[in-house]
C-alpha cells in the first residue's frame, strides 16, 4: 500500500467510529490545552520578571566598583582609573565604557533648595548608555557649567525656611522650580539657605556656591536616574577640588583621586546574552562587577521551578489522554481482527499494517494537539483580559510563543504515536488464519 492508501484507510476507520474518536481526541485536547496554559503562565511570569528588572535599568549595562572581587586573588586596593577603562574597552562585546564621579550636593534656586547626587559623566557617551532627554538637550563636550536633571528632581525642591508640603509628581501642582530657566547654584554646604545653621564650629566657612545652568531634563526611567543630576566630569572634579580646599580636605581628596579617578565605571555590552560572559572576564581581572542580569538569573531559576511544577500538572492530563489513545487502538484491533487477517492474506506488507495503526494514533494526537492549541489560545486571551484587568493591565500573564505552540502540536502527535505503538505491534503479529476465523 502506498502512503495515500494508508491515509485514506486511517481516516475511514476513524470516521466509522466517530463517537469513540471524538472522545479520544477530546482527552488529547484537554491534556494539550492544560499543559500549554500552564507553561504559558510561567512564560508570562518570566517576561514580567524581565520587565520589572528592565525598569530598574539597562540589562546590557555592567557596573564596576573599586576593590578586588571576592576570591579573585587580587590585591584589595585595585583601582578604577583610565588604565582600567582601557582594559575594559578591549574585552570582546563591549560597546562603550564610561567612568563616573559622584558628589552629594545642594542645588539652589532662589529660596528653594534640593539635595541630590551629582554625577560626573563623559558627555560624549551619554547616548550610548540610554540617557534620553524629554526637555532641552543632553550635555555637550564643551559644556563647563551645564547640568541636566532626572525627571523627579524638580519635585524635591523645598523652601527650608518654611514648612511646605508638596504633593509630588502624582499631584496636581506643578514642580516648584523650572530647572531649565531658573538661575541655579551648586554648593557643598548642605545648610545653605537654612534659617539656623547647626555647626558648632564658629570658624566654619562654607565653600562658595558655584553657578550652573540647567540645559535639559531626562526622560522618566523609573530608577535612580530620575533622582540624579549629571554634569561634565571635569567640571565636577574642579568643583570638588575647590570645595575640598575650603573644607581642609585637599590632601585626602588628592590622594583619593590619584588612587581612584572614578567612583564606579559603567560598561555597555552589545547584547544581553553576553553580559554574564563579559562580567566574568571583568571579575577575572580582579574587579567587583555587577549587573541586573544577576537578579534576573535568580528570577529565572524561580520561573523554571514554577514551569516544571505547572508543566508536570499539565502532563498528567496528557498522560491520561495517552492511555485513552492506547485503549482506543486496542479496541480497534479487536473489532478489525478479521479485516487484518484478510489484508494479510491478500499479500499486504506486515509493516504496512503497523504503519496503518500508528498513523491512526498519530492523527488522533495531531487533531487533539491542534484543537487543544486553539483552546489554549482562547484561554490565554481570556486570562490576559480578565486576570490582567484585575492586575491593572500590567503586561500579559499568559504568553504562548510560537515555539510553545509548535512544540505542543508536535508533542501531542508524538504522544499519539507512542500510545499506538504497542497496539500496532499487536496487530502486526496477529496470525492471518486465526484472524480470518475470528468473528
Amino acid at each position: 500500500m502506498n502512503k495515500l492508501d494508508l491515509l485514506r484507510m486511517s481516516l475511514n476507520s476513524l470516521w466509522r467510529r466517530k463517537t469513540r474518536t471524538v472522545l479520544t481526541i477530546l482527552g488529547v485536547v484537554i491534556g494539550t490545552a492544560s499543559i500549554v496554559i500552564m507553561l504559558s503562565l510561567s512564560t508570562g511570569m518570566e517576561q514580567s520578571f524581565k520587565e520589572q528588572i528592565s525598569r530598574m535599568g539597562s540589562l546590557t549595562t555592567i557596573d564596576v566598583y573599586p576593590g578586588a572581587a571576592p576570591d579573585s586573588g587580587r590585591p584589595s586596593d585595585i583601582k578604577l582609573n583610565d588604565e582600567a577603562i582601557a582594559s575594559f574597552s578591549q574585552i570582546p562585546g563591549v560597546e562603550s565604557v564610561m567612568g563616573l564621579k559622584q558628589a552629594y550636593m545642594r542645588i539652589v534656586s532662589g529660596k528653594m533648595v534640593a539635595d541630590a547626587p551629582i554625577i560626573g559623566v563623559d558627555p560624549e557617551k551619554l547616548a550610548a548608555f540610554d540617557y534620553k532627554i524629554s526637555e532641552g538637550r543632553l550635555l555637550l563636550p564643551p559644556d563647563k557649567d551645564a547640568i541636566i536633571f532626572g525627571k523627579n528632581i524638580a519635585y524635591d525642591f523645598r523652601n527650608p525656611r518654611i514648612n511646605m508640603n508638596y504633593s509630588g509628581p502624582d499631584g496636581n501642582s506643578p514642580p516648584p522650580v523650572d530647572l531649565i530657566t531658573s538661575k541655579l547654584l551648586l554648593t557643598a554646604d548642605m545648610q545653605h539657605g537654612e534659617r539656623v545653621k547647626n555647626n558648632p564650629d564658629d570658624d566654619y566657612k562654607p565653600p562658595r556656591p558655584h553657578e550652573v545652568r540647567g540645559v535639559g531634563i531626562l526622560e522618566e526611567s523609573g530608577n535612580e536616574k530620575d533622582y540624579q543630576a549629571l554634569m561634565n566630569i571635569s567640571s565636577l572634579r574642579k568643583i570638588m577640588e575647590e570645595d575640598n580646599k575650603v573644607l581642609n580636605r585637599e590632601s585626602r581628596s588628592r590622594r583619593s583621586d590619584e588612587e581612584n579617578q572614578y567612583d564606579n565605571i559603567k560598561i555597555k555590552v552589545t547584547d544581553m546574552e553576553i553580559v554574564k560572559e563579559v562580567q566574568k572576564q571583568i571579575q577575572s581581572l580582579g574587579y567587583q562587577a555587577s549587573s541586573l542580569t544577576d537578579a534576573l538569573e535568580g528570577m529565572k531559576k524561580t520561573s523554571r521551578t514554577v514551569q516544571a511544577i505547572l508543566g508536570g500538572i499539565g502532563a498528567v492530563s496528557l498522560l491520561v489522554a495517552a492511555i485513552g489513545i492506547a485503549n482506543t487502538m486496542v479496541m480497534s484491533i479487536y473489532e478489525r481482527t478479521r479485516d487484518i487477517g484478510i489484508i494479510k492474506v491478500l499479500g499486504a506488507d506486515i509493516a504496512d499494517i503497523r504503519r496503518l495503526f500508528l498513523l491512526e494514533a498519530s492523527l488522533i494526537g495531531l487533531g487533539g494537539g491542534i484543537l487543544g492549541l486553539l483552546l489554549s489560545l482562547g484561554g490565554s486571551w481570556i486570562l490576559n483580559k480578565v486576570a490582567g484587568g484585575f492586575m491593572g493591565g500590567a503586561g500579559k500573564i499568559s504568553i504562548i510563543d510560537p515555539q510553545l505552540a509548535l512544540g505542543a502540536i508536535i508533542f501531542a502527535t508524538f504522544i499519539g504515536l507512542v500510545s499506538g505503538y504497542a497496539p500496532a505491534r499487536r496487530a502486526m503479529n496477529l496470525s492471518a488464519l486465526e484472524a480470518i476465523r475470528n468473528e
